[in-house]
């Protein structure tokens, strides 16, 4: 990612997925303009203080919606998703997207699932725009190990030891998740993303991928 000032959005399920899968990218390029759209948890009194102070340190803008994230994880409507991203995001042309994979990050998440294959929705549809779109590129070998970036992702970010202590800080002191935890051993060191320059080259993917968005 070129340093020149870029206008990015981030759009994610839950607080803490943003600084969990591209929170690295973001602390390496603090002169970009941050828009961090969360569609989960905006009620939840723990979560959203947190999620404030974590977006204060990436010196970015955020908004949450209040997407039903039950226990049971009962599917939503991707036409309900849509019109929450679309109500939370503002009005204007993004010079990058970063998302959820419909294929997700770990098995298995459906709010990850359903909010990565919405926005690729949105984005073929021409309701959002942006000049590109990366997807978040994890996999957990089906819960054999923790999330680590897929290999064959076209789009590697190394973090610096520097870089991956503060995002780590952030995961353990600012959400306050314990360090034995998932979220604290998850914590990438490399994060890694599919790169898509237009909504043909995503679905031409998503048809190799065998997920329809």
């Amino acid at each position: 990612m070129k340093n020149t000032k870029k206008n990015i959005v981030v759009i994610v399920a839950h607080p803490d997925d943003e600084t969990l899968w591209c929170g690295g990218t973001m602390l390496m390029h603090p002169n970009h303009n941050w828009f961090v759209v969360c569609l989960c948890r905006k009620n939840d009194r723990d979560r959203a203080p947190k999620f404030k102070a974590a977006v204060s340190i990436y010196n970015a803008i955020g908004v949450m919606g209040n997407l039903n994230d039950s226990p049971e994880q009962l599917p939503l409507a991707q036409e309900a998703i849509k019109k929450a991203i679309l109500k939370l995001l503002p009005r204007e042309n993004f010079d990058l997207m970063l998302t959820h994979s419909p294929n997700r990050e770990y098995t298995r998440h459906p709010r990850h699932e359903e909010i990565g294959s919405a926005v690729l929705a949105l984005w073929n549809d021409k309701k959002i725009f942006a000049k590109e779109l990366w997807t978040f590129a994890y996999e957990d070998g089906n819960k054999a190990y923790y999330p680590q970036a897929i290999k064959e992702a076209n789009t590697h970010q190394i973090l610096s030891q520097k870089i991956w202590e503060e995002k780590y800080r952030i995961i353990t002191e600012v959400y306050g998740f314990e360090k034995n935890g998932f979220e604290a051993k998850t914590t990438p060191k490399t994060e890694a993303f599919w790169k898509f320059k237009d909504p043909i080259d995503a679905q031409k993917w998503l048809e190799r991928e065998g997920t329809e968005p």
